[in-house]
């Protein structure tokens, strides 16, 4: 069973930024399984779900996305963590950018 992950990338992730037309540059992330991360959308409050879709325009939500991370999405994801699956993710919400990849 795959489990979430935070990882340090050896050399920077882009990630297609479509509402900024931009390429974003990542050098971390979070790898969450997809069951997991279908949960976090369904936890998420009304604002910060329209802000993941600002971030995230029409990508699909499967194994190998990779998503514009934001800090409502991180809260979103250590939320869910800890008061769902019960263990903590220390070092998401640091204020740092970072990519989300389904898994």
């Amino acid at each position: 069973m795959e489990k979430i992950r935070l990882v340090n990338e050896p050399k920077p992730i882009n990630i297609s930024h479509d509402t900024y037309k931009r390429e974003c540059c990542y050098t971390r992330g979070v790898h969450i399984p997809h069951e997991d991360f279908l949960e976090i959308l369904d936890h998420m409050s009304h604002d910060i779900k329209l802000y993941f879709d600002f971030h995230n325009p029409g990508k699909k939500i499967a194994p190998g996305t990779y998503l514009n991370g934001y800090a409502g999405l991180a809260r979103s994801i250590i939320n869910y963590y800890q008061n769902i699956k019960k263990f903590s993710v220390d070092g998401l919400n640091n204020g740092k950018d970072f990519y989300v990849k389904i898994i």
